[in-house]
């Protein structure tokens, strides 16, 4: 019995910001879009209680109000939304050829188009209280959430640029900010240590790990310990911010899409194309300097205009 494939136009792997506003630009453009929503449907933004920085919500919105208005919208002009995790790919490197994708480890795809948009990860440091308290004073995006806590006392922990970059943008709008840096040294570029070591309300704690965070539904202190003495220390902070970076969601893509050394995808110039013809990225999954809902959304449009012209060309030359 000879099993059937389905052929579609333009298949969107992901479905954050970026994934659904390429099915919006896609399915208006009549390219038909499918989209498989992954094991985290709406991605990131599902795990934020309150969203100020995105345009057009001047009283804010949640998270996940926000990826189900956005899916619906999606879904106003003709996306398919499915539910389902692609496990399998296998690009053509033809220009016009054709993409093969599995679904759920079954499910056989053939597409002309795909955009991924699979976002990124951000790391945690595992322990029970943190994952507790995430969206109750935990986060990992100081610039998303620092706002709420104008005026307070938060704690960030990690050494690099990222982590210097966000306590200062933290200090400028908390009253304290108290930084934790595992080692007796950052990694951060000393440009960013000299920012961080010259602002006064930012005080930096070597050989330092979070132990405990404190609070029952939201974040009342820390519980931390000296990795070298063993002295544990409580301070009361309303906000936590985790900063030890980002993994990109490209495990499948490895291989047969370029990417740098952590595993982002490496996309040309000022476009969304990949080095594989018809293969685009959009969103987290090709962004470690931004990381920003407004900024993947905007990728996504690109990669949804960048792969309707694409199928232009192709249709142009089979047709000359």
């Amino acid at each position: 019995m000879s099993e059937t494939i389905e052929r579609i136009k333009c298949l969107i792997i992901g479905s954050g910001p970026a994934g659904y506003t390429a099915a919006i630009y896609a399915a208006r453009a009549d390219l038909k879009p499918v989209l498989y929503t992954g094991m985290e449907p709406g991605g990131q933004l599902t795990t934020t209680t309150e969203v100020d920085n995105f345009p057009g919500y001047p009283e804010g919105i949640d998270g996940p109000t926000m990826m189900v208005q956005l899916q619906q919208q999606a879904e106003r002009f003709g996306t398919q939304v499915r539910i389902g995790m692609v496990t399998n790919v296998e690009f053509s490197d033809e220009v016009g050829g054709i993409h093969k994708v599995t679904v759920d480890n079954s499910t056989k795809i053939e597409a002309e188009t795909v955009i991924i948009s699979t976002g990124a990860t951000a790391k945690y440091l595992g322990i029970p209280s943190e994952q507790k308290l995430r969206g109750g004073g935990v986060s990992a995006c100081a610039v998303c959430d620092g706002f709420f806590y104008k005026n307070q006392d938060v704690a960030i922990v990690g050494a690099g640029d990222t982590a210097a970059e966000e306590a200062t943008y933290l200090a400028n709008i908390c009253r304290k900010v108290t930084m934790l840096v595992r080692k007796d040294y950052m990694k951060a570029s000393k440009a960013m240590q000299h920012r961080v070591n010259n602002t006064k309300n930012l005080e930096v704690l070597y050989n330092t790990e979070v132990d405990e965070v404190l609070g029952d539904t939201v974040v009342e202190g820390l519980r931390m310990v000296n990795n070298q003495t063993g002295k544990k220390e409580e301070i009361a902070i309303t906000g936590l911010f985790i900063a030890i970076g980002h993994k990109p969601n490209t495990e499948i893509f490895k291989g047969q899409l370029d990417m740098d050394d952590t595993g982002y995808i490496i996309t040309k110039g000022k476009s969304t194309k990949t080095n594989k013809p018809g293969v685009f990225a959009s969103g987290d999954v090709q962004d470690k300097e931004y990381r920003q809902a407004v900024t993947a959304a905007g990728t996504g449009c690109m990669a949804a205009l960048d792969a309707e012209r694409y199928l232009a060309t192709i249709e142009t030359e089979v047709t000359a």
